[in-house]
């Protein structure tokens, strides 16, 4: 065998992914100890966190109550419970270093999460190097400590649950991360139709009831206080965002960004786009259309076919990424979810392997640009707009 040949045979051949993967994890928790020690920590909401956990161990179950200095409390209740926990372990969030060690730890359990998703649909060697070179990513876990980096955790351990059809399980982690970060809400299409497709309407029902006790349950103790005040907190839908901090759309310009109109078209061109996946692609397994499909689920006669891993992946990646590219901002933090779901998604997508490497280094380009400009704005989106358009032609 020439020397073409066995360098074709480990870059493609699965298999070798198995003791590819161990090593990258090993050497990237090497990579995240050097990071910690060299590259000082920036302050950006962390402080601010522990101001908002000091109120809640306090007492206080207001949620507009609850503030620090960059603004109020915006998350749902597993954040606070969360950092609350991390206020403990790290003296009162005073021991940096001790947090910066915790978020690696939390990175490098994401990353194996990530790689055994990887593995479990056969994905090729050469896609694996993409997983631990982000400057961006580590940045987020190591040197931010954003609560997207455990978010972004509860999202891939649901996929693999969801690989391994272990529903009520994957369902409840998926919930939690929505009770982390909100973001996570763009997987609810495709969980909808994995669900309907695998179980129809007896398996949609308790598992929508259990997302839902589980929301209910983590926010008890602020829904009792005042349910309005942390329902519009902790789940506001109609937020302003400031334009300074936009990644994806400051190419538009900021009185096209902040008007209703613009929001309004993001929000209509998000549900065409899933109206299309899911009449055209999602669906399919079931072999009816979408009126069928509808009737057939209303009235528990769906069948229920036999989903690949490979399909059920591709699907939930999908949805992330039409709701990235319909989101009315995107922050610098957000792409803790994105990272790791562009190789898998190009590669499901059957894109060239060159053509991966490619989109991959000019996303990642884009989203190191501080502060962003037009430019890299524009690559932002024409790169997630690409990976929609790929998931629908393969």
């Amino acid at each position: 065998m020439n020397i073409y040949t066995l360098v074709t045979d480990l870059l493609t051949n699965p298999k070798h992914s198995l003791w590819i993967a161990p090593l990258l994890v090993a050497a990237d928790a090497v990579l995240s100890g050097l990071i910690i020690q060299k590259i000082p920590y920036t302050e950006i909401d962390w402080t601010t966190y522990m101001q908002q956990i000091v109120l809640y161990q306090s007492g206080e179950r207001d949620y507009t109550a609850i503030k620090g200095d960059t603004g109020p409390l915006v998350y749902p209740a597993a954040h606070v419970y969360i950092y609350s926990f991390l206020h403990r372990l790290t003296d009162g969030g005073h021991d940096i270093a001790f947090g910066q060690l915790i978020f690696a730890c939390i990175y490098c359990a994401t990353l194996m999460t990530v790689m055994t998703c990887y593995t479990r649909l056969r994905a090729p060697p050469y896609l694996l190097p993409l997983l631990v070179l982000s400057k961006r990513l580590h940045s987020i876990y190591l040197l931010r400590l954003f609560n997207d980096g455990i978010a972004a955790m509860a999202m891939w351990l649901s996929i693999f649950l969801f690989q391994r059809r272990q529903f009520t399980a994957a369902v409840t982690i998926w919930s939690l991360g929505v009770s982390i970060k909100m973001s996570l809400l763009l997987l609810a299409p495709a969980i909808a139709v994995i669900i309907a497709l695998s179980g129809g309407i007896g398996l949609a029902i308790p598992l929508a009831i259990n997302a839902v006790s589980v929301q209910a349950l983590l926010g008890l103790p602020f829904l009792r206080e005042n349910a309005g005040g942390y329902l519009s907190r902790a789940f506001e839908l109609t937020r302003q965002f400031f334009f300074k901090w936009t990644v994806n759309w400051r190419f538009v310009g900021e009185e096209t960004f902040l008007s209703s109109a613009f929001s309004l078209n993001l929000l209509a061109l998000h549900a065409i786009l899933l109206f299309v996946f899911v009449a055209t692609r999602w669906i399919r397994p079931s072999r009816e259309n979408l009126g069928s499909f509808t009737v057939k689920f209303l009235k528990g006669r769906l069948p229920s076919p036999v989903l690949s891993d490979r399909f059920i992946t591709k699907t939930i990646l999908t949805s992330l990424v039409i709701g990235m590219l319909c989101a009315r901002s995107l922050h610098y933090q957000f792409f803790a979810y994105l990272a790791w779901v562009t190789p898998l998604l190009l590669w499901q997508s059957s894109v060239h392997p060159i053509l991966i490497y490619i989109i991959w280094a000019v996303q990642e380009w884009a989203w190191n640009v501080y502060p962003s400009t037009s430019t890299s704005s524009i690559v932002v989106v024409h790169c997630l707009a690409a990976q929609v358009v790929t998931a629908w032609i393969n």
